[in-house]
């Protein structure tokens, strides 16, 4: 048997052409078939073990009905998953877990250099951190459906998925908790900097009582870069603080529904809002907040839109944090800003570039906070958004229509 599988080491190229085979070939025994499939969920890491997988199927009957069995499942129509990259593994963690009853579906995970290779098997891709560009779609053969687990999808070429009339899609943030979650990383990320959270590391390891000497919420004024669903909650969590809440957005709409604070009150936008801005407006109300929240989309108009007149225009001291895209901030003039001390703290969730670099100079600044982009990873949401994965996949199946996305095209 061990030999058997070691003629299957190999590329996730050759673990495609090995589950081809299985589907196809009448000649393999019960065992072997139990061996090839546990090394395959193995190397895609599937909780499956092949030791395990061996001593079911040696206690198991390996008589004609059991073949005949395996034989029908794998001829069947089976509707492909792909999640790309190992990054976020709870994304592909908890959607494996949801779809563990649906036979049909298959969900694998693909290194980033291994997908152009494979895309042409699948019709289901969620791209993660991975580029998904015209080439890379032109070998999308199967693809019906590329879509984000989350809200970003900034690194899918819309236009060229169009042209080969494959949808794009976004997960909604303010139904799965996404925004939520993220709203309450912004508050981490302020509390952090102003009660001065390295300073606070520091003086445990010097056994030092009483420093330092922290700052309040209360009474500070924030700005809220991009009021979109992050913005909304940040404000609904921000406003029993005690601060002024002043924010931009391109298109105010009249918001018609109401909503509850801790105060157990019904409350409209305007209640929320201090003062309301458009786009144009953003030195402005940089110049008046203590703090600065990012909560913009990444789009070629926003791109380094925090840059050096950004930081002229902000006040002596301030914070900026970070919750959104790190394309949003420009790397030269965020250096420099702290360097010169006119920036008071900076706290990031996302960065330049992805995953961080542990010895980036930044890093080296006492007030900085940065975060492994996590803001919207938390067990409600993620398991939110591994239903509406899940949930899509079935109905991509099924042939029904999709529901709980955001379809862009």
């Amino acid at each position: 048997m061990c030999r058997f599988l070691s003629l299957f080491s190999g590329t996730t190229m050759k673990l495609m052409f090995i589950r081809r085979c299985m589907s196809s070939s009448s000649s393999l025994s019960n065992i072997q078939r139990r061996l090839v499939t546990a090394f395959i969920n193995n190397t895609l890491n599937s909780p499956l073990s092949a030791h395990k997988i061996v001593s079911q199927a040696s206690s198991s009957s390996a008589g004609s009905m059991g073949n005949n069995e395996e034989v029908s499942k794998t001829s069947e129509h089976v509707t492909r998953v792909l999640f790309c990259g190992p990054d976020f593994p709870a994304s592909h963690i908890y959607t494996r877990e949801y779809l563990s009853e649906h036979r049909h579906i298959q969900v694998d995970v693909i290194p980033f250099a291994d997908v152009p290779g494979v895309i042409g098997n699948y019709h289901l891709c969620v791209s993660k951190n991975l580029r998904v560009d015209s080439t890379l779609l032109s070998n999308a053969n199967k693809m019906k459906l590329v879509m984000q687990f989350g809200v970003g999808i900034e690194g899918i070429d819309v236009n060229a998925a169009t042209k080969y009339g494959i949808k794009v899609a976004r997960i909604p943030g303010d139904v799965t908790g996404n925004a939520a979650s993220c709203a309450e990383m912004a508050i981490y990320l302020m509390l952090g900097l102003l009660r001065k959270q390295i300073h606070m590391r520091n003086s445990i390891k010097q056994k030092k009582l009483g420093e330092p000497v922290g700052d309040n919420l209360i009474g500070k004024t924030v700005f809220i870069m991009g009021f979109g669903n992050i913005g909304l909650e940040l404000a609904k969590r921000l406003k029993p603080f005690g601060v002024k809440i002043i924010a931009t957005k391109r298109i105010w709409v009249s918001y018609l529904d109401t909503f509850s604070i801790l105060d157990g009150q019904n409350h409209g936008i305007d209640d929320l809002v201090d003062k309301k801005g458009s786009h144009n407006d953003i030195y402005k109300f940089a110049s008046i907040a203590d703090i600065v929240v990012c909560c913009l989309s990444l789009s070629r108009e926003t791109a380094a839109i925090v840059n050096h007149s950004f930081f002229t225009s902000m006040k002596k001291g301030a914070y900026l944090v970070n919750v959104a895209r790190g394309g949003l901030l420009d790397y030269d003039a965020v250096a420099s800003n702290l360097k010169s001390g006119h920036l008071g703290g900076l706290g990031i969730d996302v960065a330049w570039s992805e995953p961080f670099d542990p010895d980036d100079p930044i890093l080296k600044f006492p007030n900085v906070l940065i975060t492994p982009h996590v803001a919207g990873i938390t067990e409600h949401s993620y398991r939110s958004m591994a239903k509406v994965v899940g949930d899509v996949a079935i109905q991509l199946h099924e042939g029904t229509p999709l529901t709980g996305i955001e379809i862009v095209n």
